[in-house]
């Protein structure tokens, strides 16, 4: 070929080549060396996870709207001061080193060294326990990590196609299974039944599965995280699925008591409290959280800073800010009109007042009602639980049955109820419209942890779990069931519901006290 000819056959090739680099509307994505965090060590010691191509995810917010492209400002909060005196507790019935701990944020470990106890497992009743004081730390970081609506099971979250984002890495996560409540299921299986159950978004779950493992691009994880991938070596928590229901339990914890000024500082390992800036947003606090309950100040520093968990989620999913749905819940939010979920004529009790809508961090979104005879522990019965108000079933399973109000079939979208504790003979099937008033199905014990026969009824908003306890002069949306009307007395499960002065108190049995029907 003579020179002048291919000069011009090179011209034409680089044309050409501009030209379709440029209909290339998606990059891949070249997700860099990330460090294994191990909790007892440094963060950038040990191992490294290897490079991974990827393709970008699309976003959600448009190309050209910047209004949500940063992090939403929130007026900063007055939070409770950490504690800083010695306490005592006499041990009650029931009570537990793990309990009292959760009662008073300090560590099992903190209790036992106080108490000189050689068994942890020994406690008794009547016991009076030492309660330390947390070590004051300095304050947290103010960086913000992920909006609100990346924590929980939002609007978003639906459209997220789990099996497909994890089909496209070689790892152990996309060839692993476990049996879950009597089902084996996959790891994609796993991750989207915690995110429904916990109302935890599963973009969040697998950053953090692969920030603390590498389970979600690697095919030979570190040895010590095949058992726990998450890193909380409790011995009753092994497996995938009880290690992302712990951190979604975690996770929620932090964002719920955020939400209500209701803590001051994160309590890590080690025994430090850390006081909380007061400028973060209630999705920070709850990767905040999580990360405590992992690690001492150093790696806790590291892991809520831009260099930690921060990257490796925009890694994986690009900005997080970029997938922000606000409000989440409105100023004016109100709660449609509710029926008893009661046939007429039948006496019901009320045995639970305000407490977790699913595990013990999120929101005391539920209230749990009992058949109305004196029989005790999980007995079958002919008693129905109805719809509270019409709806899509979009979900129902291992005594789970959730409800859409708005009947899209997402249940991250506007309201929807969750029954559980629903037994699986006469239960109603996913996809069928109900109105208010027809039968979900028999209240058991099925589903959960359950000393007797009982449902358990909760909503959510937006994905968000909304408060039984919180009035409306606090500027809550409480259960209003026919103008019975939810509240509580500051303590788990200890609740009444009131109406036109009349007033019926939670209480775990059946007496005229919590009595009620339709």
């Amino acid at each position: 070929m003579s020179r002048p000819r291919l000069i011009i056959y090179l011209l034409i090739l680089l044309v050409l080549l501009i030209t379709f680099s440029g209909c290339q509307p998606v990059q891949p994505l070249s997700i860099p060396a990330v460090a294994y965090q191990d909790p007892t060590g440094n963060p950038a010691a040990d191992s490294v996870l290897s490079p991974t191509q990827t393709t970008y995810v699309p976003l959600i917010r448009n190309a050209k709207d910047t209004s949500i492209a940063s992090p939403t400002p929130d007026e900063p909060r007055v939070l409770p001061e950490i504690r800083s005196i010695e306490d005592t507790y006499v041990v009650e019935m029931g009570d537990s080193l793990a309990s009292i701990a959760s009662l008073f944020d300090v560590t099992i470990g903190m209790l036992v060294g106080a108490n000189e106890i050689t068994n942890p497992d020994l406690i008794e009743v009547g016991q009076t326990l030492v309660i330390p004081a947390p070590i004051r730390s300095t304050q947290g970081p103010g960086s913000k990590i992920i909006p609100d609506s990346e924590l929980i099971y939002g609007p978003y979250a639906k459209d997220f196609d789990v099996e497909g984002f994890l089909r496209r890495f070689d790892s152990h996560l996309i060839h692993y299974s476990e049996m879950v409540n009597g089902q084996l299921l996959s790891g994609s299986e796993i991750i989207q039944l915690v995110a429904q159950e916990y109302s935890i978004n599963p973009r969040l779950l697998i950053a953090i599965l692969e920030y603390r493992s590498g389970w979600v691009t690697r095919a030979n994880p570190p040895d010590d995280r095949l058992v726990y991938p998450i890193g909380n070596q409790d011995s009753w928590r092994t497996g995938l699925y009880l290690q992302l229901a712990w951190a979604a339990d975690n996770l929620n914890r932090g964002y719920y008591l955020w939400k209500i000024n209701g803590i001051g500082g994160w309590l890590l390992n080690t025994g430090e409290a850390i006081p909380i800036d007061p400028s973060i947003n209630a999705g920070t606090a709850g990767v905040q959280q999580l990360f405590a309950m992992l690690d001492d100040r150093s790696n806790w520093q590291y892991d809520v800073s831009p260099d930690g968990f921060f990257k490796t989620y925009s890694d994986l999913f690009g900005y997080p800010f970029d997938y922000a749905y606000e409000p989440i819940i409105p100023d004016d939010l109100e709660q449609p009109d509710f029926q008893l979920p009661f046939e007429p004529g039948v006496y019901w009790a009320f045995t639970g007042g305000p407490h977790g809508g699913w595990g013990e961090g999120s929101a005391w979104a539920a209230i749990d009602f009992a058949p109305g005879y004196e029989g005790l522990g999980c007995v079958p019965t002919y008693y129905w639980v109805v719809a509270v108000a019409d709806g899509l079933i979009t979900s129902a399973d291992t005594g789970r049955v959730v409800e859409d109000l708005n009947g899209d079939g997402n249940e991250g979208t506007g309201w929807s109820i969750l029954y559980m504790h629903i037994e699986g003979d006469g239960r109603i099937q996913a996809g069928t419209y109900v109105k208010a008033g027809e039968r979900i199905g028999h209240p058991s014990c099925e589903g959960g942890y359950s000393t007797g026969t009982h449902f358990h009824l909760a909503r959510r908003y937006n994905g968000e779990w909304i408060p039984a306890d919180q009035s409306q002069e606090d500027g809550g949306v409480p259960f209003n069931l026919e103008g019975w009307v939810s509240g509580g007395y500051g303590t788990e499960y200890d609740g009444y519901l009131t109406r036109d002065g009349e007033t019926i108190a939670a209480w775990e049995g059946f007496a005229p006290g919590n009595t009620i029907y339709r």
